[in-house]
């Protein structure tokens, strides 16, 4: 039987991804098969989670992702793995749907971990509002993170509820947490000693009632059970069509459920680094996915040849897919957080300036030719173009009243959004986007 745990937190900044990260890897190091799941659109933690568990991790979104899409992979993982694991979102409650949505859906026990460094008996408020406040909620237990002491752990355990779980304590360690940034997370491979981190939260894990995990239970929840809901076989529309996609540091948001649709599609993809100098491979079409190139806009200013060669693809007629930072790359200069301008393949007319606060975040659905597809926008960019949009996305929540979200261009066959599609949200709108 596979034991599966929902991870969640009362707000953001609690700790939950190092959590999850480190039981991933002292389940891995027990030998015992690891699959990980991230609530909502999410690239960064899903990185490190693939490092941790030795396998991909994936996204779970009702909104972006689709019910059956989740159910699809959970039953796939539990087919595959002795424990699956989900990190939540933002609070547990937080967001519509929310990681709690997802936890009753499916029966996912649920772990609440809760930052303690600065709390007493409080703790055991906060921990019974998590576990009740909705009913029907799956609640597996709570563990607290960053304590201080073990005088401070007695005081917090003894603020529980009799009738909630005591999962441990985790110490305060700034040697097993994460380097963050901007946009969240360090990248998984910009961590030189991601490793040594990991196992050091595991080894504090490993002291906890975690070690054994014995979830699901009866006294908890049914077992959760994943149904896989019956699916449409897409044909295989790209088949004999080669996909060159950018892949390194500046170009780095990728979906593994992307990357295996496109795969069961029919397509050959071969990957690239533009920042490495890497030349264009010979393809039929070409995606550069977003990231981080406002971190690495001097190397890329100085990648003339790649540009020539984007140029040369897009005059050939040949599709094109540019996300977020794709996107950015292919105007004529971007200005970093540092006000330095440098040159961009000037592809799109206008600029990129980097802003200090958050430009826009959240879901959002565009109707292409293509047909149409959601996804989710998150940058702290903003783009002035006299270019005139293909079409606007709508957001999953309208804000301030407005629906209206990203401009989606449209040059020939070059297709240019902040928005990050869900290829699987619209496989046959997806395969048109790579298709002349």
């Amino acid at each position: 039987m596979t034991a599966t745990l929902l991870i969640a937190a009362p707000a953001s900044g609690q700790g939950k991804t190092s959590i999850v990260a480190g039981l991933a890897r002292l389940y891995s190091r027990q030998g015992k098969r690891v699959r990980v799941f991230k609530c909502g659109p999410d690239f960064l933690d899903p990185m490190i989670h693939a490092a941790a568990s030795g396998a991909p991790c994936e996204n779970l979104d009702l909104w972006m992702c689709g019910e059956d899409d989740a159910a699809m992979r959970l039953a796939r993982a539990s087919e595959q793995a002795d424990v699956i694991l989900v990190e939540g979102v933002m609070g547990l409650f937080d967001g519509e749907p929310s990681a709690a949505d997802i936890a009753r859906r499916f029966a996912l026990p649920v772990l609440a971990v809760i930052d303690a460094g600065a709390m007493a008996q409080t703790f055991g408020a906060l921990a019974h509002g998590l576990a009740t406040y909705q009913p029907g909620l799956p609640f597996y237990g709570v563990l607290a993170n960053r304590v201080a002491s073990a005088g401070h752990a007695e005081m917090l355990k003894a603020s529980l509820p009799t009738d909630l779980r005591w999962c441990g304590t985790v110490p305060r360690d700034e040697t097993a947490s994460l380097p963050e940034r901007h946009l969240g997370l360090h990248q998984a491979a910009e961590i030189g000693d991601l490793m040594a981190r990991l196992d050091r939260m595991a080894d504090h894990l490993d002291k906890t009632p975690l070690a054994t995990l014995d979830v699901p239970s009866d006294a908890v929840s049914p077992t959760p059970t994943f149904p896989i809901p019956p699916s449409t076989p897409t044909p295989p529309s790209l088949k004999n069509k080669t996909i060159a996609i950018a892949h390194d540091a500046a170009f780095c948001f990728l979906y593994p459920a992307n990357l295996e649709l496109l795969a069961s599609l029919g397509a050959q993809l071969v990957f690239f680094s533009p920042l490495a100098g890497d030349p264009l491979p010979h393809c039929d079409a070409l995606w550069l996915p977003g990231g981080y190139p406002e971190l690495h806009a001097a190397t890329l200013a100085q990648r003339r040849e790649f540009f020539a060669a984007l140029a040369a693809h897009i005059a050939a007629g040949k599709p094109l897919l540019a996300e977020c930072g794709g996107m950015m790359a292919l105007f004529d200069t971007l200005t970093d957080a540092a006000a330095e301008t440098h040159c961009m393949a000037a592809l799109l007319p206008g600029q990129v300036v980097m802003q200090a606060q958050l430009a826009a975040l959240g879901g959002q659905e565009v109707t292409l030719p293509e047909g149409s597809l959601r996804g989710h926008t998150f940058h702290y960019s903003k783009t002035a173009t006299t270019l005139e949009p293909l079409t606007l996305a709508r957001r999953q929540r309208p804000l301030g009243g407005k629906t209206e979200g990203e401009a989606v261009y449209r040059l020939g066959r070059l297709t240019a959004s902040y928005v990050h599609f869900y290829f699987p949200s619209n496989p046959e709108a997806a395969a048109r986007l790579f298709l002349p």
